[in-house]
């Protein structure tokens, strides 16, 4: 604080004697009019231990705090995303124990079968759905022989053909309601999923071979909203289609294996009705 001047000691009103005066009149008795009264008013409103603990404070402190905190997290989390995808398509190694699913990744048979990437799924314990996707590619988790549980984030509408193909220690799915297709052979041998439920999402198609030799299905859950239904799509679903019912769709016009026909076969009336 700057020293007092002359001209500021004569605004000042005489101090009385202690004995007179009231609690709590002091001060503004003494410097009222000068310039130390309002040099109090700004000490005691900003500074101090006082003022640290206040609700004022707090509340502003925390504030501050939780929306740069939010903003900075949001910005690292588009950020994180958009590095990775662009490291993905220039074919740079995933996390060890983790498959990144992000918007180009489709694979090939070759690829898929590589003796390089069939090693290396088989540490593969977590799928990493990227933002802003749509599709789940095919054979992008083709083989994650010990994967066990997969979430499938809201906004992927498609599921690629082949694309947990043969995940045989799967047990447990969860589909977005955004969800439209399930492509051919999506779940074959996934020998230990024992529930799917699509009851909440928007499938229109279940394309052939979708759930072939999924041993351990014992629930399925389907929506009105499926309208196309492919060949064998629950062959060797023995937990779940019991041996009377034809699971081969007689009304194909062809033996494509990805050929899908108007939901009028047996096998779904079957699964309404136990639903």
């Amino acid at each position: 604080m700057s020293k007092r001047t002359s001209e500021d000691l004569s605004n000042a009103v005489e101090i009385p004697d202690s004995n007179s005066l009231d609690d709590g009149d002091d001060e503004e008795e003494v410097f009222e009019g000068s310039e130390l009264e309002s040099a109090a008013d700004v000490t005691t409103a900003v500074g101090g231990d006082d003022f640290m603990h206040t609700d004022d404070f707090r509340r502003l402190f925390v504030g501050f705090v939780m929306v740069d905190t939010l903003v900075a997290m949001r910005w690292l989390d588009r950020k994180w995303h958009k590095v990775v995808e662009k490291k993905l398509t220039e074919l740079e190694d995933e996390p060890f124990g983790e498959i990144i699913v992000h918007g180009g990744n489709d694979l090939s048979y070759d690829e898929a079968y590589s003796a390089a990437r069939i090693e290396r799924v088989k540490q593969v314990t977590k799928v990493v759905f990227l933002l802003n996707i749509t599709k789940v590619g095919e054979r992008v988790c083709e083989l994650t022989s010990i994967l066990v549980a997969v979430d499938i984030p809201k906004g992927i509408t498609i599921i690629g053909n082949w694309s947990f193909a043969n995940c045989i220690s799967l047990k447990r799915i969860t589909f977005p309601k955004s969800l439209t297709s399930i492509g051919a052979y999506s779940f074959t041998n996934c020998s230990s999923l024992e529930q799917v439920d699509l009851l909440h999402t928007h499938v229109k198609t279940l394309d052939g071979w979708a759930f072939y030799k999924c041993t351990s299905l014992r629930e399925m859950k389907v929506p009105d909203s499926l309208q196309k239904f492919g060949s064998n799509v629950f062959t060797n679903c023995s937990e779940l289609i019991p041996p009377t019912i034809d699971v081969y769709d007689s009304s194909d016009a062809s033996d494509d294996e990805y050929v899908c026909n108007d939901v009028t076969s047996e096998v779904v009336a079957y699964l309404r009705s136990i639903q």
